[in-house]
């Protein structure tokens, strides 16, 4: 990891299949970029070094980064319903991201694009500050160990980071099954000077936020979905 931070992902490898080879080799090239990696095609850079949305999305949009888009059903349901804004999906896991290629294509999406690699890192290095109108985080890693608490990625430095990319205004959005973590976030979140609760609380469910097979599955156990929303003051 650049600088020897903490990775807040657990890398893993899967077998992509025969489908999902053909959708990473075909699509990649017209919707994909690397967080790191030349071979895979850097993100387009403005002048200042930072994400050149236009060239990317091929409109001025507002932008919306959500920080691991797992399988993507989630990412593709909620652009689909939001044409105005731009979605950047981050995500290490490459089955994930052949799978949101396949359903970007499926849905005739124009406004989806994806980044492979450490969203952190992402955040870092290539967003303007004050130029994100959302951030989303829906069931992160919640790493439940103690001892592996600094990897969460809603500790106080990460949602430091994150609200300085946000634009005044914009929304900090988080979704977890895992009781302990979503308590955590809250107390973060509420301790963080720059953002603000609208709820007071735990947010109602976003509507646009598809119940994806992963959510169900934490449903299934009987655990409770919490949702919440920060605003930057």
């Amino acid at each position: 990891m650049p600088g020897g931070r903490i990775r807040t992902f657990h890398p893993r490898r899967a077998p992509l299949g025969v489908r999902r080879t053909e959708a990473l080799e075909r699509l990649w090239p017209r919707y994909g970029v690397s967080v790191h990696d030349p071979e895979l095609g850097l993100p387009p850079l403005t002048e200042a070094g930072t994400l050149d949305t236009v060239a990317l999305f091929g409109r001025s949009a507002p932008l919306v980064v959500e920080i691991g888009s797992g399988m993507g059903d989630a990412t593709a349901a909620m652009a689909a319903a939001d044409p105005d804004r731009d979605y950047l999906a981050v995500e290490v896991h490459l089955p994930g991201i052949a799978h949101l290629l396949t359903l970007i294509e499926q849905g005739g999406l124009t406004n989806v694009r994806l980044a492979h690699g450490d969203a952190l890192d992402l955040l870092r290095t290539r967003i303007a500050p004050d130029s994100l109108d959302a951030v989303h985080v829906f069931f992160p890693d919640p790493w439940p160990k103690a001892r592996h608490h600094k990897r969460r990625i809603i500790i106080p430095e990460h949602v430091a980071l994150i609200r300085s990319r946000l634009r005044p205004g914009g929304t900090l959005v988080c979704a977890t099954d895992w009781e302990p973590y979503a308590e955590q976030m809250r107390e973060v979140l509420d301790a963080d000077p720059g953002l603000t609760n609208p709820h007071g609380g735990w947010a109602p469910r976003q509507a646009a936020r598809p119940v994806t097979r992963f959510e169900q599955r934490g449903v299934d156990a009987g655990r409770v979905i919490r949702d919440l929303v920060a605003v930057r003051v």
